[in-house]
């Protein structure tokens, strides 16, 4: 956001929709000195007569979106091909990997009958490609985000990040030709190879994306403001709910591209063979870069400000002087003791004491704690995320096991993605605004919260599914669990068997409350989890947090690692169970943990911008910055915002 003072009682107006914004900063400026706050008690207005809400008007009006500009949907529709792209090869990589070619096919496709495939690797080595490839795509957005926020700007990123995408897939395709799947073990290979420029391309383009999108927006409307409606009601337009009413819609859109992609490309793996299955995904993305460069000049693109990591990192190490301590919790305790990060602001520190690092203001530092305190949020999403993982590998190899009448087995899970398509218009239009008029306000670390819970039935689903499989086993002896994977080898029943004869007499479809829960917890965790990153991180560090938030998917995936013992016959139960257990355990620790966090929620989104860019930070107004910073001030004291934060 970038504003400037006309007068003392005035704002710049920053509700004009002229993008592209490009701010050219070359050299570090010193902010250290700059102090902030005020006295002053009396509400703004804007030059334009925008009115500002007072303390009483946050506490009593309602609460109401902003307008959402139609060149926000274009940055939606390029993520939804990726999405595309990217769900449509995955949804297939199980059955690619896992199981062997179907009996006279050199293709992959099963047909009606068969069951697809073409490695013969087995449900293990399946899983721990699937989590690898996941780990590594939700590695890389921590570099991508940095190298945005540092070098090249979200909008470059994107397009090196879709180049890197497009190689990967290329080699991808080139694992599943006829020639090249008569050879397992090197069709293996190549496909590896093709999964580590896949998630390259992928890791840098999730870190970029999700943030720009809501910048689109934040150029428009960056504080909330007071609107009469037509019936007379006094309401505030505010930005966080806009914004986080456009990460449901941007969720939308990648569901609508997950849905079409997995279902399409499970059928063209199903009847045609594993080489359409990838090509296709392909050819949509070029979509990609096509849109990115029509549509330019109208998007708000925020340069790259130089590395800034280096002095958050100094800051934090800074605040933990004398704070260290070998015991892990003192430690914990130490960190969250008041004035953690109050006393490392450079106007407590005199100046002949700061260290040359020490180049921004005290906002900065606020900003930065407000960082932190969402990277502790994202430590404890790796548990969340256990029960969303099952998505794409365990529950698939569970419909693998069940009668399927013809359904490709991969293609169930996309029960998930129907869901987010019905259930998201309704909690946007209906289940939230109720709420809101209801005066329940459903926090960030409220709605994450739920999903933990949401996960953990889910998977209480999926274990007492997976019992009755067992249960109903033709295989199943006298006593104890029937073991499905080798039940037609066990029975002598030929390949082309009718499945009915060595399956339990279960549909794929008793899966659905599975998927269902699933899809609400994504509402509750996975959509706020962009929010968060988004609202809470430094303006110059977005994309980098951004990548924070999608670490904790590669490190659940690293966690998942340690299950793979588990996810085969007869233990699948017990791998159920004990996510159940841990998802559980996981959201009670989340909310005693931010429950305190949850009550500064408003003061944090309040935080005054930091006159301090990056090291790219010249040919600034400074003057005329400081002056809307003060502005920003007297708007969050008339707002009673303007409280210390506990630490």
């Amino acid at each position: 956001m970038s504003t400037d003072a006309t007068t003392r009682d005035s704002v710049e107006p920053t509700y004009d929709a002229t993008p592209p914004i490009k701010e050219k900063f070359t050299k570090e400026h010193d902010f250290s000195a700059v102090t902030s706050g005020s006295d002053l008690e009396e509400p703004l207005r804007g030059p334009n007569g925008e009115e500002y809400p007072t303390k009483t008007e946050l506490d009593t009006l309602r609460r109401v979106k902003g307008p959402i500009n139609w060149i926000i949907y274009t940055i939606a529709f390029i993520e939804l091909c990726e999405r595309f792209a990217y769900y449509g090869t995955t949804a297939v990589f199980v059955n690619f990997i896992s199981e062997p070619l179907p009996a006279g096919s050199k293709t992959g496709a099963g047909g009606t009958d068969l069951q697809a495939g073409a490695l013969g690797q087995g449900q293990q080595a399946s899983t721990g490609l699937v989590l690898f490839n996941s780990f590594w795509s939700y590695l890389m957005p921590l570099f991508g985000g940095w190298v945005a926020d540092a070098y090249w700007g979200k909008y470059k990123t994107i397009h090196a990040a879709v180049a890197i995408a497009m190689f990967g897939h290329i080699i991808l395709i080139v694992s599943t030709l006829p020639p090249v799947i008569a050879n397992p073990q090197g069709a293996l290979g190549c496909f590896s190879l093709g999964l580590i420029f896949f998630g390259i391309g992928v890791g840098f383009f999730k870190a970029n994306i999700s943030p720009m999108i809501a910048e689109q927006y934040e150029h428009q409307q960056p504080r909330a403001v007071i609107k009469v409606l037509k019936s007379g009601e006094r309401v505030v337009v505010d930005p966080i709910i806009t914004i986080s009413i456009i990460y449901m819609r941007y969720y939308f859109f990648i569901n609508v591209g997950s849905l079409v992609g997995s279902i399409a490309m499970v059928y063209a793996e199903k009847y045609v063979g594993f080489w359409l299955s990838f090509t296709l995904p392909t050819a949509l993305f070029i979509s990609c870069p096509i849109v990115l460069l029509a549509f330019k000049n109208k998007y708000t693109q925020r340069p790259p400000t130089g590395s800034v990591l280096g002095k958050a990192i100094a800051l934090i190490g800074l605040s933990m002087k004398g704070r260290w301590s070998l015991n892990p919790i003192k430690t914990i305790q130490n960190m969250r003791k008041p004035g953690f990060f109050e006393r490392v602001k450079p106007s407590n520190i005199p100046e002949s004491e700061r260290p040359s690092w020490m180049t921004f203001d005290d906002h900065w530092v606020d900003e930065v704690r407000r960082g932190l305190k969402a990277c502790s949020v994202f430590v404890w999403y790796p548990i969340y995320w256990l029960s969303y993982n099952q998505l794409s590998n365990n529950l698939v190899s569970q419909a693998a096991t069940m009668v399927l009448n013809g359904v490709p087995n991969d293609v169930v899970n996309n029960l998930d993605p129907i869901a987010l398509l019905i259930f998201i218009p309704i909690c946007d239009k209906f289940i939230y605004p109720a709420l809101r008029r209801a005066g329940i306000n459903l926090t960030p670390i409220k709605k994450i919260t739920g999903g933990f819970a949401i996960g953990t039935l889910s998977m209480v689903v999926a274990a007492i599914t997976q019992h009755f499989l067992y249960q109903e086993s033709p295989c199943r002896p006298v006593a104890g669990y029937g073991y499905i994977t080798d039940c037609r080898a066990t029975l002598g029943l030929p390949d082309d068997a009718a499945e009915s004869t060595y399956k339990p007499p279960m549909s794929v479809w008793i899966q659905t409350p599975a998927y269902i829960l699933i899809a609400f917890a994504e509402i509750c965790a996975s959509i706020t989890g962009l929010e968060y990153a988004f609202t809470k991180a430094p303006k110059n560090m977005r994309g980098f947090i951004t990548g924070v938030f999608w670490f904790s998917q590669a490190f659940s995936a690293a966690i998942g690692q340690a299950f793979v013992p588990l996810a085969t016959d007869p233990y699948l139960v017990w791998l159920y169970v004990t996510i159940a257990i841990i998802s559980a355990l996981g959201g009670i620790g989340f909310w005693f943990n931010f429950a305190k966090l949850d009550r500064e929620e408003e003061a944090l989104n309040a935080l005054p911008d930091s006159l301090f860019k990056g090291s790219q930070n010249q040919d600034e107004d400074f003057a005329a910055m400081e002056a809307a910073q003060a502005e920003q001030e007297k708007i969050r004291h008339a707002q009673g915002l303007d409280k210390k934060l506990a630490v």
